[in-house]
């Protein structure tokens, strides 16, 4: 990715009503990421369908949110084209469910190039107000430098992307 995690996390645009570094260990870490959204469930999940109108471009390889693309099945890829005819596959999906729940194998960015997996799950909950947006991710594997540090840096790459999906809900840009 053209910007580091770790300088890209201290430049958050929108914040978060929670996000967290839940664990972190020697083999992994886990992050989570919640948010009230004003709208329904399936609003939200539309949204969240479309990466390249909420998804910030400084974290794509190829600088343009627009080569984004998610197709939303089981088996289905978070990819992002590239110039030159190449591609990248960011995440795949592993779980469908409408509306409520879509769940990710893969390693995001430059953790692609380490020793690692990864599982992301985004469950909506429809409460009085609109609805409840929780992100988790799990990563483990080996990194030679730990992973308190990468933690932190993920936890608010994460979290400033899902405040910037809240953002285009609620306002049409992301920013």
């Amino acid at each position: 990715m053209p910007i580091a995690l770790a300088a890209a996390a201290s430049v958050l645009v929108v914040p978060v009503a929670t996000a967290e570094v839940t664990s972190v260990g020697a083999a992994g870490f886990e992050i989570r990421e919640q948010i009230h959204v004003s709208a329904a469930p399936d609003a939200v999940y539309g949204s969240l369908l479309s990466p390249k109108r909420w998804w910030d471009p400084q974290h794509t390889y190829s600088g343009n949110a627009q080569n984004l693309t998610l197709d939303a099945k089981a088996g289905g890829c978070w990819c992002e084209t590239l110039p030159g005819g190449g591609s990248v596959e960011h995440l795949s999906v592993v779980y469908f469910a409408p509306g409520k729940v879509i769940r990710f194998r893969g390693a995001l960015g430059p953790l692609q190039a380490m020793g690692v997996a990864g599982s992301m799950t985004v469950k909506l909950t429809a409460t009085g107000g609109g609805t409840e947006l929780t992100l988790t991710y799990v990563v483990g594997g080996y990194y030679k430098a730990g992973f308190d540090e990468l933690a932190k840096a993920v936890d608010g790459v994460l979290a400033s992307q899902v405040g910037r999906l809240k953002k285009w809900i609620e306002t049409g840009s992301p920013t």
